[in-house]
């Protein structure tokens, strides 16, 4: 097996689209394509593909070590509750939800046991997150400079989600909506990141 046959694998083994390992990696759905191609034969992201598919580089490279029939990875699976907004405002324990009465989905990516799912509402994050997809949220993730995160305002009893932006030693909340009135926010002591947003599913 080639290192594109070997990363198609893995992508498909783990669930994940060519545009939701691109997302993850950080890089565009056609460099995955021409990777599982063959057409791109040493990745320069390998690293980061293979931390983001659970396996080691070189397993990928050479088809050694974690990841083949050998002497697989560590899961990465786990069942995440799906919560409210209102509930994500007021998050503070994996505890609080009861995991008889919420919905669980199943997160393909590393995160953390306090991890829990929610259902984009709105369309303030269009075109890139639609109403109704689903976004896994690591509250022990840190968020950097880009990061997609769910925030606590002071003045609201719900978490909101939006882009992180750090410019300046300024924080901001942005709205990915060109048409969404007053796009970026400052943050000035009025909120709390709940949590980084680590995988996301599209609604059908």
């Amino acid at each position: 097996m080639s290192i594109g046959e070997r990363v198609k694998q893995r992508r498909k083994e783990l669930g994940l689209t060519q545009y939701q390992l691109a997302d993850q990696v950080g890089t565009a759905q056609t460099s995955i394509q021409k990777i599982e191609k063959g057409d791109t034969r040493n990745p320069r992201n390998i690293e980061t593909i293979a931390r983001v598919l659970n396996c080691s580089p070189e397993y990928l490279r050479f088809g050694v070590g974690e990841g083949g029939n050998v002497a697989a990875g560590p899961t990465v699976k786990k069942q995440l509750p799906l919560i409210s907004w209102v509930q994500a405002g007021a998050w503070s324990d994996i505890q609080e939800v009861n995991p008889l009465e919420a919905e669980h989905f199943m997160c393909p990516v590393n995160c953390s046991e306090k991890s829990f799912v929610l259902k984009v509402q709105g369309i303030s994050m269009e075109p890139k997150f639609l109403d109704g997809d689903l976004i896994f949220v690591d509250p022990e993730a840190r968020p950097e400079h880009g990061s997609y995160i769910v925030a606590r305002l002071d003045d609201e009893n719900q978490a909101t989600f939006k882009q992180l932006i750090i410019e300046g030693g300024q924080k901001f909340l942005k709205a990915l909506n060109p048409n969404w009135p007053d796009p970026l926010m400052p943050i000035n002591g009025n909120c709390t990141i709940v949590g980084k947003v680590v995988f996301t599913g599209k609604s059908l």
